[in-house]
């Protein structure tokens, strides 16, 4: 087997990892070379977090940056009862609870891998653009792994959603203009600081892969029928597509799951280009933690879909609302990022997509305390 390496897939062209690099030399957005994948006798079962997939990970020497991260609960929701949607009734989707993470979000599996191999490379400095979960999740394990994290975030955002990044320590600058114009300057910081975007870097997604590993042996060896997840640089897509088509080579699954990736209508790139429709200039959306309106890997993204038979579905405002407030009213308090998964549910079912028979993981990435003056508004309550 050749040596694992950085590889950009639209060109087929390989770096070596030894020196730490975050994009090709003409700022190619890069993957790494295929991983085998790994059995249930090559987990860690005495590990409970997502290092117990250790040996499905990059190499990496010594201790990794961990807190915890992973291991998230899969809880069943039957969906009866008279106030249920018509297109619910009788189904039963199975909600992987990616919140409950140390800093209340998925990407808490991106940076605790992807700040591991890095700190491992030499890194001891970082730079991230994010307003939200990302740089929450970037400047916690910075902290917790002894480096340093400058987050650059655009001049507008509110300081409540900056506050948790101030807490670790991290750098925070802001940034006039739109959230592009932040991720330009972070790539024109790039020269003085390394880069660790989560949009960016091919480690973040071999953390984000272990969610497919995870569902697998939540299901008992065994792969999910359909995986929804709200979609905004499809770090998720492709991290079930990377984690699914590991263990599809290793022989642990008979195929791979079909990946849906949900939208809000207001920014849904991604979903437009999936199906065919002309792109549109975007808007404010109540799902702001997946408004990206240039994902920088949607080629690859869209080869996720289309090669696992999923698909893309977008949201309006008050479907994204509706399933936001429908959760909670079970207990289920999450972000109206993460709500549009379950929204995109109901909306498989009733077009016959899916079939409530099957086994439809929803993925919910997010807390509803990291949205609370969201939330307020939906429930026309005066904070």
């Amino acid at each position: 087997m050749e040596p694992l390496a950085y590889l950009d897939p639209r060109s087929g062209r390989t770096w070596p990892l030894d020196a730490p690099r975050w994009c090709g030399d003409a700022q190619e957005p890069l993957l790494l070379t295929d991983l085998p994948g790994i059995g249930p006798g090559d987990i860690d079962r005495g590990e409970r977090s997502l290092w117990r997939y250790r040996a499905a990970l990059p190499p990496l020497a010594g201790a990794p940056i961990s807190m915890g991260e992973g291991c998230t609960p899969l809880v069943p929701r039957a969906f009866n009862g008279g106030s249920v949607p018509r297109a619910l009734a009788g189904a039963t989707a199975l909600l992987k609870c990616e919140w409950f993470m140390p800093t209340g979000s998925f990407k808490d599996r991106g940076a605790s891998v992807m700040l591991s191999l890095l700190r491992a490379q030499g890194i001891g400095a970082v730079l991230e653009d994010s307003s939200g979960n990302g740089g929450a999740a970037i400047a916690a394990y910075a902290a917790a792994g002894g480096m340093r994290a400058k987050i650059m975030v655009p001049a507008s955002t509110s300081p409540a959603k900056t506050v948790q990044s101030r807490a670790s320590g991290a750098e925070i600058e802001l940034v006039p203009g739109t959230r592009q114009d932040c991720a330009d300057a972070a790539l024109r910081e790039a020269a003085s600081i390394f880069y660790a975007s989560h949009n960016w870097h091919p480690f973040f997604l071999q953390g984000t892969k272990t969610l497919a590993y995870e569902l697998w042996e939540d299901l008992g060896f065994r792969a999910p029928d359909n995986v929804i997840v709200p979609c905004g640089a499809g770090s998720n897509v492709l991290g079930c597509g990377i984690g699914f088509a590991e263990l599809l080579r290793a022989g642990q699954i008979a195929a791979m799951p079909r990946i849906f990736a949900a939208q809000p209508a207001h920014c849904a790139p991604i979903a437009r280009e999936f199906l065919d429709l002309d792109p549109v200039p975007a808007q404010p959306t109540i799902a702001e933690g997946t408004a990206i309106a240039q994902p920088i890997r949607m080629r690859e993204c869209i080869g996720v879909l289309r090669l696992s038979q999923g698909g893309a579905v977008m949201l309006s405002e008050a479907e994204i609302g509706e399933a936001c407030l429908d959760l909670a009213r079970t207990g289920i308090y999450v972000e109206p990022t993460c709500a549009q998964a379950a929204a995109a549910f109901a909306r498989l079912l009733a077009a016959g997509t899916i079939r409530p028979e099957q086994t439809t993981v929803v993925v919910l990435t997010g807390s509803g305390l990291k949205a609370t003056p969201r939330i307020a508004e939906l429930l026309g309550v005066a904070l």
